[in-house]
């Protein structure tokens, strides 16, 4: 098998000499993540141009077919669904399903199932047509997470000492970034609350100064905002290297959310090893994830269209996360933080 392979030039009819598959090995399950920068609205330019690599979509389609695989998983941005460029999705699904697939895709709220972060990504299943096809909605029919289990709190409590990053994180750019974290408040504070202060002309940006001069906001208060103990955590992006880059400081400490704390909030069990050549890949690396928690459930979602035997919901949660038995309660029982 190569060690690399370039998907967008490979022909699905070639693919499976080009993993050296034999014509008699079955593939089971393919788990497909095409890039999901060319549909992120977090890049503005999405809503304009149409990204090569959202091609990848269809590609994972074809590759589908041709290996004739029984399941096909996809996580990506919510705009693969509902963004500008859906026809990559649309043609996908119309491509399985006229290949014998029921194919499934819908928008959640990752909270919804466990992950103490407002998340939201779409999800897609598909199977052959001879299969059940379940979801998430029916992995979890009828529970759901207590609230307390989804917060920035339990998370850094579920994290060991010995676990890989525990104290690794960046110090600051400059004196005067250690000192405007320094001054916002604890506990999901903003750079907003610098500006009654007297020193609000030192420690606020340029930025900072024309936003309120304009008085036009939008999101842009999150940037250097510290996270809240008692809600989840904000969307864990691979640009949280740097409190400059959304909500990202520690809600009492003066720092960057450690690399473990970042994987906590991102679903990583306490055992998994973090590498990297440099600090800053890692945390690129836990943003890009799909989160663990979260292929963990889809893992046993997988097994279950499979075989027929669904799994009981303490089986779903994976071990070293913030998620216990003892927080999974009947639905309706909690009230989630976002719809």
């Amino acid at each position: 098998m190569p060690a690399r392979l370039d998907l967008t030039a490979v022909s699905p009819d070639k693919l499976r000499s080009q993993l050296s598959l034999s014509d008699q090995q079955h593939v089971t399950v393919l788990a497909a993540c095409p890039p999901c920068t060319g549909f992120s609205r977090a890049n503005p330019e999405n809503h304009l141009r149409d990204d090569k690599r959202n091609s990848l979509v269809r590609r994972s389609a074809q590759f589908a077919v041709a290996l004739s695989v029984d399941i096909v998983v996809m996580e990506n941005a919510r705009e693969l669904i509902r963004g500008n460029f859906k026809h990559h999705y649309e043609w996908f699904r119309e491509h399985l399903e006229s290949h014998g697939y029921n194919v499934f895709g819908r928008t959640y709220m990752l909270s919804r199932f466990g992950l103490p972060q407002i998340r939201e990504r779409a999800i897609v299943i598909a199977a052959k047509q001879y299969l059940p096809l379940h979801t998430l909605d029916s992995l979890w029919d009828g529970w759901g997470a207590a609230n307390h289990a989804l917060t920035v709190k339990r998370a850094f409590e579920m994290i060991s000492e010995d676990a890989d990053g525990f104290d690794l994180y960046p110090g600051f750019s400059s004196d005067i970034v250690r000192r405007r974290i320094a001054a916002i408040p604890k506990d999901g504070g903003s750079w907003l609350n610098l500006v009654q202060r007297k020193d609000s002309n030192e420690l606020l940006t340029d930025a900072m100064k024309r936003s309120v001069a304009q008085k036009r906001f939008g999101s842009y208060p999150d940037v250097y905002g510290r996270m809240t103990w008692r809600k989840p955590a904000p969307t864990i992006k691979r640009e949280c290297s740097h409190v400059g880059n959304g909500r990202y400081a520690h809600p009492e400490n003066d720092r960057l959310c450690s690399v473990r704390e970042m994987a906590a909030l991102q679903g990583f069990p306490n055992d998994f090893a973090l590498n990297g050549a440099a600090v800053s890949n890692m945390y690129r690396h836990i943003g890009d994830a799909v989160p663990p928690l979260i292929s963990y459930q889809l893992a046993h979602l997988a097994h279950w269209i499979l075989t027929g035997r669904q799994p009981e919901i303490k089986d779903i949660l994976l071990p070293g996360t913030n998620l216990k038995q003892s927080d999974i309660i009947k639905k309706g029982q909690q009230e989630f933080f976002y719809d």
